[in-house]
Protein backbone atom coordinates (compact mmCIF):
# COMPACT_ATOMS: atom_id res chain seq x y z
CA UNK A 1 0.00 0.00 0.00
CA UNK A 2 1.47 3.36 -0.71
CA UNK A 3 1.59 5.68 2.19
CA UNK A 4 2.11 9.60 1.60
CA UNK A 5 4.82 10.90 4.07
CA UNK A 6 3.22 12.91 6.64
CA UNK A 7 5.94 13.72 9.29
CA UNK A 8 8.60 15.08 7.16
CA UNK A 9 6.60 15.80 3.76
CA UNK A 10 7.14 19.55 4.50
CA UNK A 11 10.52 19.56 4.79
CA UNK A 12 11.31 17.05 1.91
CA UNK A 13 8.81 19.28 -0.36
CA UNK A 14 10.60 22.63 0.66
CA UNK A 15 14.22 20.83 0.27
CA UNK A 16 12.69 19.10 -3.66
CA UNK A 17 10.72 21.51 -5.33
CA UNK A 18 13.67 23.14 -7.07
CA UNK A 19 15.42 20.09 -7.74
CA UNK A 20 12.06 18.44 -9.20
CA UNK A 21 11.34 21.83 -11.37
CA UNK A 22 14.80 21.62 -13.12
CA UNK A 23 14.57 17.88 -13.88
CA UNK A 24 11.25 18.61 -14.78
CA UNK A 25 12.90 21.64 -17.35
CA UNK A 26 14.55 18.53 -19.16
CA UNK A 27 11.70 18.81 -21.77
CA UNK A 28 10.96 22.25 -20.96
CA UNK A 29 8.05 21.61 -18.10
CA UNK A 30 8.22 23.36 -14.94
CA UNK A 31 6.58 23.13 -12.19
CA UNK A 32 6.48 27.13 -11.28
CA UNK A 33 4.75 27.37 -7.69
CA UNK A 34 2.85 23.76 -7.82
CA UNK A 35 4.18 21.68 -4.97
CA UNK A 36 6.41 18.59 -4.64
CA UNK A 37 3.96 15.64 -3.86
CA UNK A 38 6.13 12.16 -2.09
CA UNK A 39 4.87 9.07 -2.14
CA UNK A 40 7.08 5.60 -0.52
CA UNK A 41 5.83 2.74 0.36
CA UNK A 42 7.88 2.10 2.98
CA UNK A 43 8.38 5.90 4.18
CA UNK A 44 11.60 8.30 4.29
CA UNK A 45 14.65 7.90 6.43
CA UNK A 46 15.75 11.76 7.36
CA UNK A 47 19.89 11.05 8.23
CA UNK A 48 21.32 14.05 9.65
CA UNK A 49 24.67 13.60 9.35
CA UNK A 50 24.68 12.75 5.69
CA UNK A 51 22.50 15.44 5.22
CA UNK A 52 20.25 13.78 3.55
CA UNK A 53 16.50 12.39 2.87
CA UNK A 54 16.08 9.08 1.57
CA UNK A 55 12.62 7.75 0.68
CA UNK A 56 12.10 4.10 -0.26
CA UNK A 57 10.56 1.38 -1.79
CA UNK A 58 8.36 2.57 -4.95
CA UNK A 59 8.77 6.34 -4.33
CA UNK A 60 7.82 8.57 -6.33
CA UNK A 61 8.02 12.27 -6.60
CA UNK A 62 5.85 15.14 -8.53
CA UNK A 63 5.53 18.14 -9.49
CA UNK A 64 2.95 19.74 -11.86
CA UNK A 65 2.89 17.08 -14.90
CA UNK A 66 6.86 15.89 -13.97
CA UNK A 67 7.28 12.86 -12.32
CA UNK A 68 9.94 11.07 -11.06
CA UNK A 69 9.84 7.20 -9.80
CA UNK A 70 12.53 5.00 -8.59
CA UNK A 71 13.27 2.20 -5.87
CA UNK A 72 14.72 4.57 -4.09
CA UNK A 73 14.89 8.37 -4.25
CA UNK A 74 17.40 10.22 -1.77
CA UNK A 75 17.96 14.15 -1.85
CA UNK A 76 20.97 15.29 -0.52
CA UNK A 77 20.57 18.95 1.16
CA UNK A 78 23.33 21.51 2.28
CA UNK A 79 23.16 25.03 4.47
CA UNK A 80 23.02 28.25 1.74
CA UNK A 81 23.63 31.56 2.76
CA UNK A 82 20.47 32.86 3.89
CA UNK A 83 20.42 30.07 6.52
CA UNK A 84 17.81 28.08 5.32
CA UNK A 85 18.52 24.84 3.39
CA UNK A 86 18.95 23.82 -0.02
CA UNK A 87 19.02 20.54 -2.25
CA UNK A 88 22.15 20.16 -4.18
CA UNK A 89 21.75 16.30 -5.45
CA UNK A 90 19.09 14.00 -6.21
CA UNK A 91 19.93 10.13 -6.90
CA UNK A 92 17.56 7.71 -8.08
CA UNK A 93 17.99 4.18 -7.92
CA UNK A 94 16.43 1.44 -9.22
CA UNK A 95 14.22 1.20 -12.30
CA UNK A 96 13.87 5.00 -12.99
CA UNK A 97 11.70 6.96 -15.09
CA UNK A 98 11.39 10.25 -15.26
CA UNK A 99 8.06 11.42 -17.26
CA UNK A 100 6.46 14.66 -18.28
CA UNK A 101 4.01 15.88 -21.21
CA UNK A 102 7.13 16.36 -23.78
CA UNK A 103 9.32 13.53 -23.33
CA UNK A 104 10.56 10.65 -21.07
CA UNK A 105 14.07 9.02 -19.58
CA UNK A 106 14.63 5.74 -18.31
CA UNK A 107 17.65 3.60 -16.81
CA UNK A 108 19.17 1.69 -13.94
CA UNK A 109 20.47 5.34 -11.95
CA UNK A 110 20.01 8.72 -12.15
CA UNK A 111 22.09 11.59 -10.85
CA UNK A 112 20.95 15.35 -10.66
CA UNK A 113 23.38 17.97 -10.30
CA UNK A 114 21.99 21.42 -9.32
CA UNK A 115 24.42 23.71 -9.41
CA UNK A 116 25.81 22.29 -13.08
CA UNK A 117 22.08 21.61 -14.18
CA UNK A 118 22.99 18.18 -15.54
CA UNK A 119 21.22 14.91 -15.00
CA UNK A 120 23.57 11.54 -15.63
CA UNK A 121 21.33 8.16 -15.81
CA UNK A 122 23.43 4.41 -16.18
CA UNK A 123 22.09 1.19 -16.35
CA UNK A 124 20.28 -1.18 -18.61
CA UNK A 125 17.68 -0.02 -21.04
CA UNK A 126 19.08 3.70 -20.98
CA UNK A 127 16.69 5.63 -23.23
CA UNK A 128 15.10 9.20 -23.36
CA UNK A 129 11.48 9.41 -25.37
CA UNK A 130 11.25 13.32 -26.75
CA UNK A 131 8.50 13.86 -29.13
CA UNK A 132 8.74 10.80 -32.62
CA UNK A 133 12.70 10.28 -31.63
CA UNK A 134 14.80 8.20 -29.28
CA UNK A 135 17.93 8.08 -27.74
CA UNK A 136 19.66 5.13 -26.33
CA UNK A 137 23.22 4.61 -25.02
CA UNK A 138 24.89 1.48 -23.24
CA UNK A 139 26.74 2.85 -20.74
CA UNK A 140 25.37 6.52 -20.05
CA UNK A 141 23.43 9.23 -21.01
CA UNK A 142 23.64 12.42 -19.95
CA UNK A 143 21.50 15.62 -20.11
CA UNK A 144 22.71 19.30 -19.92
CA UNK A 145 19.73 21.64 -18.80
CA UNK A 146 21.19 24.69 -20.00
CA UNK A 147 22.41 23.76 -23.28
CA UNK A 148 19.15 21.63 -23.93
CA UNK A 149 21.99 18.65 -25.11
CA UNK A 150 22.04 15.07 -24.41
CA UNK A 151 24.60 12.95 -24.70
CA UNK A 152 24.74 9.41 -25.08
CA UNK A 153 27.98 7.29 -24.67
CA UNK A 154 28.48 3.19 -25.93
CA UNK A 155 26.79 2.14 -28.75
CA UNK A 156 24.60 5.26 -29.12
CA UNK A 157 21.58 5.38 -31.32
CA UNK A 158 19.34 8.09 -32.57
CA UNK A 159 16.31 7.44 -34.33
CA UNK A 160 12.85 8.97 -36.16
CA UNK A 161 10.84 6.36 -37.65
CA UNK A 162 12.80 4.44 -39.74
CA UNK A 163 15.60 5.96 -39.86
CA UNK A 164 18.50 5.79 -37.37
CA UNK A 165 22.28 7.04 -36.54
CA UNK A 166 24.45 4.82 -34.57
CA UNK A 167 28.12 5.80 -33.03
CA UNK A 168 30.27 5.32 -30.04
CA UNK A 169 29.30 8.63 -29.05
CA UNK A 170 26.35 10.91 -29.99
CA UNK A 171 25.32 14.34 -28.71
CA UNK A 172 21.78 15.19 -29.91
CA UNK A 173 20.56 18.86 -29.16
CA UNK A 174 16.74 19.44 -28.96
CA UNK A 175 14.87 21.93 -29.72
CA UNK A 176 10.92 22.97 -30.16
CA UNK A 177 8.76 20.91 -32.08
CA UNK A 178 6.30 21.56 -34.43
CA UNK A 179 3.21 20.68 -32.51
CA UNK A 180 4.96 21.80 -29.56
CA UNK A 181 6.83 19.94 -26.75
CA UNK A 182 10.51 18.73 -26.98
CA UNK A 183 12.30 16.77 -30.57
CA UNK A 184 15.73 16.50 -31.40
CA UNK A 185 16.91 18.77 -33.62
CA UNK A 186 20.58 17.71 -34.44
CA UNK A 187 23.10 14.70 -33.56
CA UNK A 188 26.51 14.68 -34.04
CA UNK A 189 28.30 11.62 -34.07
CA UNK A 190 31.94 10.56 -33.14
CA UNK A 191 33.58 7.00 -33.90
CA UNK A 192 32.36 4.14 -35.74
CA UNK A 193 29.01 5.95 -37.13
CA UNK A 194 26.36 4.12 -39.23
CA UNK A 195 23.41 5.95 -40.86
CA UNK A 196 20.37 3.79 -42.05
CA UNK A 197 17.21 3.77 -43.70
CA UNK A 198 15.45 1.45 -45.10
CA UNK A 199 16.98 2.10 -48.85
CA UNK A 200 20.66 2.20 -47.89
CA UNK A 201 23.40 1.85 -45.20
CA UNK A 202 26.17 4.37 -45.17
CA UNK A 203 29.87 4.05 -42.71
CA UNK A 204 31.70 7.19 -41.26
CA UNK A 205 34.14 8.01 -38.64
CA UNK A 206 32.19 11.46 -38.13
CA UNK A 207 28.82 12.61 -38.76
CA UNK A 208 26.14 15.57 -38.38
CA UNK A 209 22.43 14.20 -38.63
CA UNK A 210 20.09 17.35 -39.29
CA UNK A 211 16.49 15.63 -38.29
CA UNK A 212 14.76 18.53 -39.84
CA UNK A 213 16.55 18.58 -43.25
CA UNK A 214 16.58 14.48 -43.40
CA UNK A 215 20.38 15.02 -44.52
CA UNK A 216 23.44 13.19 -42.76
CA UNK A 217 26.94 14.82 -43.64
CA UNK A 218 29.70 12.42 -43.18
CA UNK A 219 33.62 12.52 -43.37
CA UNK A 220 36.04 9.78 -42.66
CA UNK A 221 36.61 6.51 -44.65
CA UNK A 222 32.92 7.06 -45.91
CA UNK A 223 31.29 3.88 -47.10
CA UNK A 224 27.67 3.70 -49.43
CA UNK A 225 25.81 0.54 -49.81
CA UNK A 226 22.74 -0.01 -51.02
CA UNK A 227 21.85 -3.96 -52.15
CA UNK A 228 25.59 -5.23 -53.63
CA UNK A 229 26.29 -1.57 -54.87
CA UNK A 230 28.59 0.07 -53.10
CA UNK A 231 30.65 3.42 -53.23
CA UNK A 232 33.87 4.57 -51.13
CA UNK A 233 35.24 8.00 -50.45
CA UNK A 234 36.00 10.44 -47.64
CA UNK A 235 33.12 12.93 -47.23
CA UNK A 236 29.59 12.08 -48.68
CA UNK A 237 25.40 14.13 -47.88
CA UNK A 238 22.95 11.40 -47.77
CA UNK A 239 19.31 12.41 -47.93
CA UNK A 240 17.48 10.20 -46.11
CA UNK A 241 14.38 11.21 -46.78
CA UNK A 242 14.50 11.47 -50.95
CA UNK A 243 16.93 8.54 -51.07
CA UNK A 244 19.69 10.60 -52.81
CA UNK A 245 23.78 10.34 -51.91
CA UNK A 246 26.37 12.62 -52.96
CA UNK A 247 30.03 10.99 -52.25
CA UNK A 248 33.50 12.79 -52.73
CA UNK A 249 37.13 11.91 -52.15
CA UNK A 250 39.26 12.78 -49.97
CA UNK A 251 41.63 16.10 -50.84
CA UNK A 252 45.00 15.84 -52.42
CA UNK A 253 47.78 14.50 -50.65
CA UNK A 254 51.74 15.72 -52.39
CA UNK A 255 49.57 16.35 -55.83
CA UNK A 256 48.65 13.15 -56.12
CA UNK A 257 44.49 12.92 -56.05
CA UNK A 258 42.25 10.59 -54.46
CA UNK A 259 39.39 9.21 -56.16
CA UNK A 260 36.17 7.79 -55.32
CA UNK A 261 35.68 3.87 -56.16
CA UNK A 262 32.56 1.83 -56.59
CA UNK A 263 31.33 -1.03 -57.49
CA UNK A 264 27.71 -1.66 -58.99
CA UNK A 265 26.31 -4.90 -59.71
CA UNK A 266 24.05 -5.57 -62.81
CA UNK A 267 20.78 -7.18 -62.51
CA UNK A 268 21.01 -10.79 -63.96
CA UNK A 269 18.33 -11.40 -67.27
CA UNK A 270 15.37 -12.67 -65.83
CA UNK A 271 15.72 -10.86 -62.44
CA UNK A 272 12.85 -8.59 -62.56
CA UNK A 273 12.36 -5.16 -63.87
CA UNK A 274 13.15 -2.01 -61.73
CA UNK A 275 10.68 -0.29 -60.11
CA UNK A 276 9.67 3.08 -61.12
CA UNK A 277 10.94 5.73 -58.53
CA UNK A 278 9.36 5.98 -55.65
CA UNK A 279 8.16 2.00 -55.29
CA UNK A 280 10.22 -0.22 -53.90
CA UNK A 281 11.40 -3.05 -56.14
CA UNK A 282 10.15 -6.34 -56.09
CA UNK A 283 12.56 -8.77 -54.45
CA UNK A 284 15.02 -10.56 -56.75
CA UNK A 285 15.16 -14.34 -57.26
CA UNK A 286 17.21 -16.65 -55.41
CA UNK A 287 20.67 -15.57 -56.00
CA UNK A 288 20.15 -13.00 -57.64
CA UNK A 289 21.87 -9.41 -56.47
CA UNK A 290 19.17 -6.93 -55.02
CA UNK A 291 18.67 -4.08 -57.57
CA UNK A 292 19.42 -0.10 -56.58
CA UNK A 293 16.47 1.24 -55.73
CA UNK A 294 17.80 4.91 -56.22
CA UNK A 295 21.02 6.52 -57.48
CA UNK A 296 23.85 7.12 -55.71
CA UNK A 297 25.43 10.47 -56.86
CA UNK A 298 29.23 11.49 -56.77
CA UNK A 299 29.57 14.59 -57.13
CA UNK A 300 32.42 16.62 -57.50
CA UNK A 301 34.43 17.81 -54.93
CA UNK A 302 33.48 21.21 -52.81
CA UNK A 303 35.28 23.75 -50.94
CA UNK A 304 36.31 21.52 -48.44
CA UNK A 305 33.27 21.48 -45.35
CA UNK A 306 34.02 23.06 -41.83
CA UNK A 307 34.01 20.66 -39.35
CA UNK A 308 32.47 20.56 -36.23
CA UNK A 309 34.50 20.75 -32.79
CA UNK A 310 32.79 18.01 -30.54
CA UNK A 311 30.38 19.54 -28.05
CA UNK A 312 32.51 20.05 -24.90
CA UNK A 313 31.26 18.70 -22.01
Amino acid sequence: MIRPILALAGLMALLSAPATAQIGGMFGADGGDKPVEILADEGIEWQQNSKAYIARGNAKATRGDTAVAADTLTAYYRENATGGTEVFRVVADGKVRITSAQGAVQGDRGVYEIDRQVFVMTGSDIRMTAGNDVVTARDSLEFWEQRQLAVARGAATASREDKKIRADTLTATLGEGAKGGREVRRVDAFGNVVVASAAETAHAETGVYNLERGIATLRGKVRITRGQNQLNGEYAVVDLNNGVSRILPAPAQDGQPSRVTGLFVPNREGAGTPAPAGTPAAAPAPGAPAAVAAPIIPARKPAAPTGGARPRQ
